[in-house]
């Protein structure tokens, strides 16, 4: 069949349109995927420790202000599933990766239930692509400080470490 007619028999499902929501969804779940890796190689030393001019959060609290603005927007979204928040003072790395988990499935839901219906997220603005696009943008955002942080606090990732964060097709 000539290449013209073949285009002109094809159906969204046999192009990556079709594929885009479940891409999406599995680029919001590498980035959780990264994040956990990061707690993993964070050297245990830097988690609690202070900043070097005594201002601004630990690393600790930094992951439990990313876990609970997620528990924010699923409380602002109306979410079936909303999970507690991380005590930013208290939290170790055991139970930062379990919340991120759990916040990460249930932002699974109602991301998954957006794509199938209208596209919206409930009060937040435009939809659910430039919610995913929040939500990897202020992980990253967030990842760089830590990075940053630890160098400071006298406790770099390891080399591989800081390498790894960027293969999303092997995370």
């Amino acid at each position: 069949m000539p290449k013209t007619a073949r285009a002109a028999t094809e159906t969204a499902t046999d192009t990556y349109v079709a594929q885009l929501p479940s891409a999406l969804l599995q680029a919001f779940q590498a980035n959780n995927r990264i994040n956990l890796y990061l707690i993993e190689n964070l050297p245990a030393p830097a988690w609690r420790e202070k900043t070097p001019e005594g201002k601004g959060r630990t690393i600790a609290a930094i992951v439990a202000h990313m876990h609970n603005v997620r528990v924010m927007w699923l409380k602002a979204a109306r979410a079936e599933e909303i999970p507690d928040q991380l005590d930013r003072a208290s939290v170790t790395p055991a139970q930062a990766v379990r919340g991120l988990e759990v916040s990460c499935r249930a932002l699974e839901s109602i991301i998954a239930r957006a794509m199938e219906g209208n596209g919206r997220i409930k009060n937040f603005r435009p939809d659910v692509a430039g919610f995913i696009g929040y939500l990897i943008a202020h992980d990253a955002h967030h990842r760089g400080q830590i990075t940053m942080l630890a160098r400071q606090l006298g406790h770099p990732l390891p080399q591989k470490a800081m390498f790894g964060m960027w293969e999303w097709g092997s995370r």
